[in-house]
């Protein structure tokens, strides 16, 4: 069954609005032991105020001085920061182990029972991030963080001409993409009005249609050098057509590039077949490594050649905007940013200065990587290898469908809420993004942390609930909803009675009984 019509849960079944319904879709779960390999924080950990978890707390029943369990918490926010694998700290202490047991031999030595030598630890990675991409392991590199890979790759693939040197990107792009593309302008010295965004056609909903999209870089095409797009809107949790998209920029002769932070482990990619020029990710969010961790990025094959000839054959300089340089043998490459981890691995320590760029991806590398980042992200890869990319996104698809029928859901009074996220279970992730009548934002929030439930705002009204299908379930969805709805009904009443109370303070001062000296 297609994503686009695979049906809600049936709203007029109330069963489906019961704690029970919710424990028995878990107890189905085929992938629910993949919550087992994450540590949930407790309600207790999260409203401690000293570091670490918090201690267990004994029971006041004095018939019993055993701890009483601890709650774990309802962390429905892999959209902004994932929750940590339990192997983080197995991992990240063999890399401390292995630092202080043999120092800088860690680079080149194999060591039984331990993880790849530093040198070699960023090809480690590649095979699985590659499979959640859709990629050959070529393709894949992970390194740096996604602002300063997105500024890497647009040094390599943004070259405007007098005719081509607009940038089309997305109107409520993340921030940090926004400030990348009028930075990369000013570099080129061209004013910032040649950066183009896509907005709505209508300010009464931020969706914004594949068609839409294609008919504004359509009207721009014969002056634009480069596109800029999400794979999915942070904002609204939209998940663009990848696909079309490129294959329509492409027929327009221009380039396309992808910002895939919130769509890396969170819905099935194919990059290399949708013939994507290049895109760039973070690991953090659904990815699991850990607050800023490294990185990675994408170049497809054809970008990523390296030909060699001899100066008998080719003459020296530029060839077709590639870098050739002049040697015994011409290499031939795409240009960009280079750094000595990009260049020819067996002869990187000779250090001779004659830049050889490693084949694909990881030719764009600059500095050795960090061992610690690359570890945890390894951690994490190693539990999406238990699994499949599809296998999540079937899982995923069924929870947030539960999640927004849930939602749609409202007994006994007027909804304060309306989801902004595409109904379209083919055009969304993870995420539903929920937007509240203004002024409950802060009493809302300040509700669900008291109870232990964790999702993430965007001000001034929005709320996004991202159920991530590795280590969230349905008990997740239907503890949020419960605690959810509640504190809206709290929040309407705070505010309904502020209003009466501001009213009879206006009426007070209209007649002059409380102007008190």
């Amino acid at each position: 069954m297609a994503l686009d019509e695979m049906p809600l849960y049936d709203a007029k079944d109330l069963s489906v609005f019961t704690e029970d319904f919710a424990v028995a879709e878990d107890a189905k779960d085929s992938l629910r032991h993949l919550r087992n390999e994450f540590i949930i924080p407790t309600k207790d950990d999260l409203k401690s105020k000293k570091y670490g978890p918090a201690e267990k707390i004994t029971s006041h029943d004095s018939s019993s001085a055993t701890p009483r369990e601890p709650e774990p918490c309802a962390y429905l926010c892999g959209n902004s920061l994932g929750l940590q694998p339990r192997r983080t700290s197995e991992y990240i202490k063999k890399y401390l182990d292995t630092w202080a047991s043999k120092g800088v031999y860690g680079h080149f030595k194999e060591l039984e029972g331990g993880l790849p030598p530093w040198l070699h630890i960023d090809d480690a990675v590649k095979e699985q991030t590659a499979k959640m991409v859709g990629a050959s392991p070529s393709e894949v590199v992970v390194m740096q963080t996604l602002t300063a890979n997105l500024h890497l790759l647009l040094a390599s693939f943004y070259k405007p001409t007098k005719d081509r040197y607009k940038i089309i990107i997305e109107g409520k792009a993340f921030p940090s993409d926004h400030y990348a593309a009028l930075s990369q302008l000013a570099h080129h010295n061209i004013p910032a009005c040649a950066l183009v965004t896509i907005t709505p056609p209508s300010s009464e909903s931020p969706y914004l249609s594949t068609e839409h999209i294609l008919s504004v870089i359509s009207q721009h095409q014969a002056s634009t050098a480069l596109v800029l797009l999400p794979g999915i809107q942070f904002y609204t949790g939209q998940l663009f057509d990848i696909d079309i998209i490129t294959r329509h920029a492409h027929s327009l002769g221009i380039t396309v590039g992808w910002d895939l932070a919130h769509a890396m482990g969170n819905v099935p990619l194919n990059l290399h077949d949708w013939n994507v020029d290049f895109a760039a990710w973070c690991n953090y969010k659904y990815m699991n490594g850990g607050p800023g961790v490294i990185g990675g990025l994408f170049v497809h094959e054809r970008h990523g050649r390296v030909e060699m000839s001899s100066n008998n054959n080719r003459p020296g300089g530029h060839a077709d905007g590639l870098v050739s340089n002049a040697s015994e043998e011409h290499i031939t490459y795409r240009p960009r940013l280079s750094g000595w981890w990009g260049s020819d691995k067996s002869a990187r320590f000779r250090m001779d200065n004659k830049f050889v760029p490693i084949s694909g991806a990881s030719g764009f590398q600059l500095s050795n990587p960090s061992a610690l980042d690359m570890t945890a992200v390894m951690a994490s890869l190693d539990v999406f290898a238990m699994t499949s990319m599809q296998a999540l996104r079937e899982k995923s698809v069924k929870l947030t469908a539960y999640l927004e029928t849930r939602l749609q859901h409202y007994p006994n009074g007027e909804v304060p809420y309306k989801i902004i996220t595409p109904v379209n279970a083919a055009e969304r992730g993870a995420q539903l993004s929920v937007l509240l009548q203004p002024g409950l934002l802060d009493s809302i929030m300040e509700t669900l942390e008291e109870e232990g439930v964790v999702v993430d705002e965007r001000r001034p009204d929005v709320i996004r609930v991202a159920p991530a299908p590795l280590y969230n379930t349905y008990s997740d969805v239907h503890r949020f909803v419960t605690v959810f709805q509640g504190a809206c009904k709290k929040a309407m009443k705070g505010q309904h009675e502020q209003k009466k109370s501001d009213m009879v303070e206006g009426g007070k001062n209209s007649h002059g009984w409380a102007e008190v000296k």
